[in-house]
């Protein structure tokens, strides 16, 4: 996918560096997966996973547990990094995710003034109110397929996208 705009050049991923390190988390259980409907912020009004920004002195994978305990009241279990995500705005915002999968939860999820949980079943993700690049990483995602996306977007619109599927987990990763 890419723009007609004459200005639009994609990102060269080779030496970009991002300005935000952030997190996502998502709990598959019993073939249903806990997304949210985020309330505020960046991508407010959108379904998605939660997460947010890596706070300093935590690491990926405690920032995604206080975020995902910040956000629905629960504590996931089983986690592990599936992917990793790299995002360029055109307004100069950018953004690496690294995106975490649980096997279960304690407690039941909450609403709160950041989110409102969804169960959804795994084969009916809700894409058309999500972020335009998750048609193209989710399905890995649910598939136990270690993944590396890259998008380009002017706001909400997607200019250009790649998926790298990785054979190993890369280093580092939890």
């Amino acid at each position: 996918m890419t723009d007609s705009s004459p200005e639009f050049r994609p990102t060269d991923w080779s030496s970009w560096r991002a300005a935000v390190v952030a997190t996502l988390l998502f709990v598959v259980k019993d073939g249903q997966v806990l997304l949210i409907r985020k309330k505020r912020g960046l991508g407010a009004g959108k379904i998605n996973g939660p997460g947010g920004k890596v706070e300093a002195g935590e690491t990926p994978l405690e920032g995604a547990l206080r975020e995902t305990e910040e956000e629905l009241g629960i504590q996931p279990s089983g986690v592990r990094e599936a992917g990793r995500l790299g995002f360029q705005f055109v307004d100069g915002m950018s953004l690496y995710v690294h995106v975490f999968r649980a096997d279960g939860c304690t407690g039941e999820p909450q609403e709160t003034a950041e989110a409102a949980p969804l169960w959804t079943p795994a084969d009916r993700i809700p894409f058309e109110e999500m972020w335009a690049d998750d048609q193209y990483w989710f399905h890995h995602f649910l598939a136990g397929r270690w993944f590396e996306g890259w998008f380009d977007f002017d706001g909400d619109t997607l200019l250009s996208s790649r998926i790298d599927l990785v054979e190993t987990t890369p280093e580092g990763a939890v």
